[in-house]
């Protein structure tokens, strides 16, 4: 008897499964796995034997894990959606991303994209608004990829719940499954003892190695560990105390590290001299490449302020931007070394009142003031300076018609370093009369990107020799960045001749904050020969020139290498002023070595290593102890800011 066609199609389904169900799953599994290969290829820039042997072999379970966990989120969307296009959507919104944020942060700052980005996107999309990014040819096949995918998901439909009534149950089995594997795989990542069980060990100080190593995906999501910091081991009132009588003890006893300055020894140097901090955008010496020479020297004040002040160069933890992190080591003395890679103290950390050189000034009746040539609300400075002790704070808002310049990239242009120096000169005058005076100004000028176009052809630095093989992109860029080096070196010409007139003791601190790519990538460093080809970690990538000057002490003194976070240290300790007991830690260690920055030691002599001895390891965790005490911990060397 032959069957009707609507009863056969009844029972061949009655109990049954829908056609496609293989093929649904394939997709389940195999389009998180292309996806993840896809955000590989672009993280590297090509997927060779260094990927499939050294990282996806050597370290499966972690490329393992992140495939279940995009499996996972996977299948919670497709099951809430009722198509693989949403899956594909998710997945692909998660990887891509990214890895694409993490190829460009690898090629301008050197580290990958971590979960504390999330919290400056307003300054990353500024920044890469001006920093002429383009896309490679990996992250056009891979946006390409997605895309095939998006339209086979879409032809990839679940039944109905309607014609399947069974289908509602199996969605809801299929959606938790899901949710299961995110949460539980988060959870795995998120437990250091969980990730070390299957050889992931979260290598804070080398990001881009253990991205390298780990994939995108399972560094980012082990890298949530580090939004905690645990207190350091051996932290307690009773360790607090004995560290405290161990300070008081070397306050009683310490020399002088600098004894040719005849203020650190002299009982009637000035006590409470006007203190003014300049921090400037990018500034090094561009003199130094190899192979470049100039038609001016762009830098005159800098080597004339080597015969009458003391000169060396700070160690910065930064390459490339994190001005920020610059920032919040000079004035604080606090290391961004035990803190995780990339974080931003200002804005994850400095939320309630916390130790400063400003607070500790103002403590003892100095005026605190920070001068800055952009918006306040950038790196939350708006918000970390009050805590930081800083009364008043004169940015971008505040002034009227700056002088600008630059304009190419940035709309407008940045306020010139010769309006910041009009603008510091204006705050010391306007001063509390009799009050000693802190001022912290930050510039702005000589922000990446450079072109040749930023200047009009006759403003800009001109170029007598460059090495072959530099690019005339690279070329340019150098001679847009000479041109701003030359006029942040105006810019402390001009505060030196002012403060050399004024009857009142000054002390003028004058650094750049780090180094930038200059042209088309490494070229600039590479090809000169000032950094070995590959070597971006280089401690010459780092070390920017420090001055400390005063208007009434004019004795040579080769300061050599100083961390970022003694600058304070070192200033108070040049001209005897009372320091902190936390800065005696400080000068206790940099006879020791003379920076502990990204996994690097700098040794007296500039040279850097990775290790630490016994003695330096022991001077870095009391640092370690003194800094946890101070912004996270109960503040037991009772150093803390008093109450207001």
């Amino acid at each position: 008897m032959k069957i009707p066609l609507d009863v056969a199609k009844k029972r061949a389904h009655r109990g049954g499964q829908p056609r496609g169900v293989g093929l649904r799953l394939a997709a389940t599994l195999v389009f998180p796995a292309i996806l993840l290969l896809c955000g590989e290829w672009i993280h590297r820039g090509k997927l060779n034997s260094t990927f499939w042997v050294d990282s996806l072999l050597m370290h499966f379970p972690s490329f393992f894990l992140s495939w279940l966990w995009l499996v996972g989120v996977y299948m919670v969307l497709v099951n809430l959606f009722g198509r693989h296009t949403a899956g594909v959507a998710g997945v692909g919104l998660v990887v891509l991303p990214a890895s694409i944020i993490t190829r460009f942060k690898l090629s301008f700052r050197g580290e990958p994209f971590l979960p504390w980005d999330i919290s400056q996107w307003k300054e990353a999309v500024s920044v890469a608004d001006k920093s002429n990014l383009r896309l490679e040819t990996p992250m056009w096949i891979g946006l390409g990829v997605f895309a095939v995918l998006l339209v086979a998901g879409w032809f990839l439909k679940l039944p109905t719940m309607r014609r399947y009534h069974w289908m509602l149950r199996q969605r809801i089995v299929g959606g938790c499954a899901g949710g299961v594997l995110v949460v539980g795989i988060l959870l795995w990542f998120l437990s250091p003892t969980a990730t070390k069980l299957v050889g992931i060990y979260p290598d804070m100080w080398m990001q881009d190695r253990y991205y390298r190593n780990h994939g995108v995906i399972a560094g980012f999501l082990t890298n949530l560990q580090q939004l905690n910091i645990d207190e350091p081991e051996g932290y307690s009132e009773q360790t607090m105390q004995a560290l405290k009588q161990e300070l008081e003890q070397l306050e009683k006893t310490a020399e002088p590290l600098w004894p040719e300055s005849p203020s650190a020894a002299d009982a009637d140097a000035p006590r409470t001299p006007h203190i003014i901090y300049v921090m400037d955008e990018a500034f090094w010496d561009v003199e130094e490449l190899p192979g470049v020479e100039f038609a001016e020297d762009p830098t005159p004040t800098l080597d004339r302020l080597e015969s009458c002040a003391a000169v060396g160069q700070s160690y910065s933890p930064s390459f490339g931007g994190g001005t920020c992190d610059v920032e919040f080591e000079a004035l604080t003395g606090h290391s961004v070394e035990p803190l995780p890679m990339g974080c931003k103290p200002f804005q994850q950390h400095v939320t309630r009142p916390m130790f400063s050189v400003a607070s500790y000034l103002k403590d003892r009746g100095y005026q605190t003031v920070a001068v800055h040539g952009y918006y306040a609300k950038y790196w939350n400075r708006d918000k970390a300076y009050p805590n930081l002790g800083i009364d008043d704070f004169i940015s971008l808002e505040d002034f009227a018609d700056p002088e600008k310049k630059r304009p190419y990239y940035w709309s407008g242009g940045l306020v010139s370093d010769a309006e910041m120096a009009r603008e510091i000169i204006r705050q010391f005058e306007s001063r509390t009369p009799g009050q000693p005076l802190f001022l912290h100004a930050v510039t702005m000028e000589n922000h990446s990107t450079y072109s040749a176009s930023n200047f009009p052809e006759d403003e800009l630095v001109e170029l007598t020799r460059v090495p072959e093989g530099l690019s005339d992109e690279t070329v340019g860029a150098l001679r847009d960045f000479a041109t701003g080096a030359a006029d942040a070196d105006a810019m402390l010409n001009t505060l030196v001749q002012y403060f050399s007139q004024v009857d009142e003791p000054v002390i003028l601190v004058f650094w750049g904050d780090h180094y930038n790519l200059i042209g088309k990538g490494y070229e600039l460093y590479e090809k000169t020969g000032y950094i070995e080809p590959g070597q971006y970690d280089s401690p010459k990538l780092h070390a920017t020139p420090l001055v400390i000057w005063s208007n009434y002490q004019d004795t040579a003194i080769d300061l050599g290498t100083v961390a970022s976070y003694d600058i304070s240290p070192v200033m108070m300790d040049l001209y005897g002023l009372e320091k902190p007991l936390y800065f005696q830690l400080h000068i206790a260690e940099i006879p020791l070595m003379r920076a502990r920055t990204r996994g690097m030691t700098i040794l007296e002599d500039g040279t850097a290593v990775e290790e630490m001895t016994d003695e330096q390891a022991e001077a870095y965790q009391k640092h370690w102890l003194a800094q946890y005490d101070l912004m996270f911990g109960e503040d037991y060397l009772g150093l803390g800011p008093a109450e207001e």
